[in-house]
């Protein structure tokens, strides 16, 4: 999982593949955004927070639904953007007490009134409204780790689908991993090899849309868990945005 301490760490039109997104004023004012807890900074040269938030497709007046906020290092972003026509709906999982905590200190400061967070057992998909954007940063290798949940990725995805208006985008960035990695090995790495997430998405009815390599890391040779000091913060990490079609 994301820790709370932070990792420093298609008929659709498709972009060409590999394209990255650059950032606009209101990215960046996302992450210049004062209201921001100052030990979120130290890790937004890892992160590139303006980068990510241009890339997955972002705008203002948007519902999202963000799974697993981990205690809200893009939440924040993310409701600054929406801004007070859209809402950020937040799923923790039930198991991560730190993270659970973590979230309800955000809603509880008061800074980010258009964002609820909702406490469910791991996998699950209930927003109130139908979302614009549905986003997982970091955590969709976790859904194959048995100890946080088990959860049927296969119905996850439909679920997120279901979930999403016509042309709606399911944006997922994570760490990647060696090809056929098995459960046991995601758990140990905290990995998940890109072309696996491009299949089960796509299988659920998904059109890749776009691919980021802002947050690609060549030297990172996919072999050591993302926590060894060795590579914490300095991982490969892929970006995805798939469609759902609007016909």
């Amino acid at each position: 999982m994301r820790r709370i301490t932070f990792l420093l760490a298609p008929l659709i039109a498709i972009a060409p593949l590999g394209a990255d997104a650059a950032p606009q004023k209101i990215f960046t004012d996302a992450v210049a955004n004062p209201a921001r807890p100052n030990d979120f900074r130290q890790f937004d040269a890892l992160r590139l927070p303006a980068e990510t938030l241009a890339f997955s497709g972002v705008k203002p007046g948007m519902t999202v639904g963000e799974f697993y906020p981990g205690g809200g290092y893009f939440t924040g972003m993310i409701s600054y953007v929406v801004g007070p026509k859209g809402h950020v709906y937040g799923i923790e999982n039930d198991k991560w007490k730190g993270a659970v905590d973590a979230d309800k200190e955000l809603v509880a400061s008061g800074k980010w009134k258009n964002v609820s967070i909702d406490v469910q057992p791991f996998g699950t998909v209930n927003f109130p409204k139908p979302l614009d954007l549905a986003w997982v940063t970091q955590n969709y290798h976790d859904l194959k780790i048995a100890k946080y949940g088990v959860v049927d990725t296969l119905a996850f995805n439909r679920a997120v689908y279901a979930a999403l208006r016509p042309g709606g985008i399911f944006f997922i960035l994570d760490h990647e991993g060696a090809p056929g990695l098995s459960d046991a090995e995601i758990e140990k790495l905290h990995r998940i090899n890109r072309e696996q997430v491009i299949k089960e998405v796509t299988s659920a009815g998904f059109k890749l849309a776009d691919e980021g390599n802002f947050l690609r890391r060549p030297a990172d040779d996919h072999t050591l868990p993302i926590f060894d000091k060795k590579i914490q913060g300095h991982t490969d990490q892929y970006a995805l945005k798939f469609v759902k079609p609007k016909g």
